[in-house]
């Protein structure tokens, strides 16, 4: 058996680990934990829903509901499927989160200018008047999370991201 360091993505747990009971010589082992994707996603969740607490109270917003109308605030006139291709969600996700959405007169669905057939989006009053408070709460968590980074890591940060996207640009253009 190869020897394994904590670094190591292909590592068994340990003795101590909790996992170790779960796992098995006859399937593949790695740290989970350190699996990039995984901590993206885990990351990602926490500070989705620490937020999402700040406006769930106030306005009785999910996660979904915030994407589509910050997503509709800053690019009003897409269509569901263009929400969908800006926030990574599913397509059904976004369908039933425009829906409560519109029932709850937070957007409105109009009839695309050159294509009568295609409908689009935009906040209604209300919805802009949602997003009009939330932006700066959105803007102060952001600002409060990024805190312990200096300006050069918080540039390092965005780079990196940058980066990041690129390369899952070129991963989605090999699959394909």
């Amino acid at each position: 058996m190869k020897p394994t360091t904590s670094h190591d993505s292909t590592a068994a747990p340990g003795p101590g680990d909790p996992s170790s009971a779960q796992a098995s010589a006859e399937h593949a082992q790695w740290e989970l934990d350190r699996f990039l994707p995984y901590r993206l996603s885990v990351l990602s969740n926490r500070v989705s829903q620490t937020i999402a607490s700040a406006y769930a109270r106030r306005f009785g917003l999910g996660v979904t509901e915030w994407r589509v109308i910050a997503v509709l605030g800053r690019y009003p006139g897409l269509s569901a499927n263009g929400v969908a291709a800006r926030t990574a969600m599913d397509k059904v996700a976004v369908s039933r989160t425009v829906a409560r959405l519109l029932e709850r007169g937070l957007l409105q669905r109009d009839t695309h200018d050159d294509d009568r057939r295609r409908s689009v989006l935009e906040l209604s009053p209300d919805g802009y008047g949602i997003y009009d408070e939330v932006v700066p709460v959105a803007l102060d968590y952001e600002r409060r999370l990024l805190e312990p980074l200096d300006a050069d890591e918080r540039a390092q940060l965005d780079r990196l991201l940058v980066k990041l996207s690129t390369g899952l640009a070129g991963l989605a253009e090999s699959r394909d």
